[in-house]
């Protein structure tokens, strides 16, 4: 994703993605497979010749669980700068955690005392719960200050649809797959006072994730999947609740069919639902917005952060305000 400042943040002027499953097996077997590691390697030279093309100066390359996880991640990093050119840095499950705050902070409601961000992978899934009760106004990128705590699950969508099966999913192997899930949460506790702050009602759910995506897709009844009506989008409890079993009860054939899953996702939706059913049981929220953002869209906000670009610009404004009261 390569992106401009902007006055309010930033516009996109070039993004490209592909599903390359860099961490298959690696639940396994602890190893990145070759033709895990050559499907990625393909798309990540893609995505050199573009940073090319753009004249790109500045930018930030990450990589994430597979890389953490995998015994042979390290050379799998080598072998990228080698072929691609890109340096990449594998960061730990803390900065992942922020990086997803910052990338969604703008789509937190103004109005919520808190706010349970999750974010479900392909080999982990980040929890996070920012304490807003005392935000005194904060919005956008300074919400990252008021994260109280965060929890990073090693179970993601493919590492649980590798032990689970993802391609014909009865109910009892999706109630399997949300135990799962739900045994790698219990070891975890966000806050003491959570269930205190849920409990009045103004906590939401805020998720990123493919599988939050497709389940605001089908929601929305989608033709085709498209961005601009997915991210943002608000569903209730009961709809979320609707949405995964419809979902559950969807043949295999019926997915890869479904314009909002397709075939790249299809045996691997099901593992995301069970994780965000597992996440739902133990805090249960009566509102979930949906982010068709993330990582991306963090990293870029913290460049630009860094580089004091919205800072400088309201200095010029307020330069060119007094110059103006100066002339008159």
């Amino acid at each position: 994703m390569i992106a401009r400042p902007e006055d309010r943040g930033f516009r996109v002027v070039d993004a490209y993605s592909r599903i390359v499953r860099l961490g298959e097996g690696v639940g396994s077997n602890r190893m990145l497979s070759d033709a895990a590691m050559d499907r990625a390697i393909d798309a990540l030279a893609q995505c050199h010749r573009k940073l090319a093309d753009r004249g790109v100066a500045r930018s930030r390359l990450i990589a994430t669980e597979a890389c953490r996880a995998a015994e042979n991640g390290a050379a799998f990093i080598e072998r990228v700068q080698a072929e691609t050119g890109l340096a990449l840095e594998v960061v730990d499950r803390e900065t992942e955690a922020r990086l997803a705050v910052a990338g969604c902070a703008s789509l937190v409601d103004h109005e919520a005392d808190g706010v349970i961000l999750f974010d479900i992978g392909g080999g982990s899934s980040e929890i996070v719960w920012l304490d807003l009760r005392n935000r005194c106004g904060a919005r956008g990128y300074a919400l990252t200050r008021f994260i109280r705590s965060w929890i990073s699950l090693p179970v993601g969508v493919v590492n649980l649809a590798e032990r689970h099966g993802g391609v014909h999913v009865t109910p009892d192997i999706f109630e399997a797959m949300i135990e799962d899930a739900a045994e790698h949460l219990a070891a975890f506790n966000l806050a003491s006072n959570l269930t205190e702050a849920i409990a009045s009602g103004r906590v939401h759910m805020l998720g990123t994730s493919g599988t939050v995506t497709t389940l605001a897709g089908v929601h929305l009844g989608l033709k085709r999947y498209d961005r601009r009506r997915v991210d943002g989008t608000w569903l209730e409890n009961g709809d979320v609740s609707r949405m995964i079993d419809q979902l559950r009860d969807m043949p295999y054939e019926a997915r890869v069919d479904n314009p909002c899953i397709g075939a790249d996702r299809a045996d691997l939706v099901l593992a995301g639902c069970a994780i965000l059913e597992a996440i739902r049981r133990r805090w249960s929220c009566s509102r979930l917005r949906v982010a068709d953002r993330g990582l991306r869209e963090g990293i870029l906000t913290e460049l630009m952060a860094a580089d004091g670009v919205w800072s400088h610009r309201k200095n010029g404004a307020r330069q060119d305000r007094g110059r103006q009261r100066n002339r008159t």
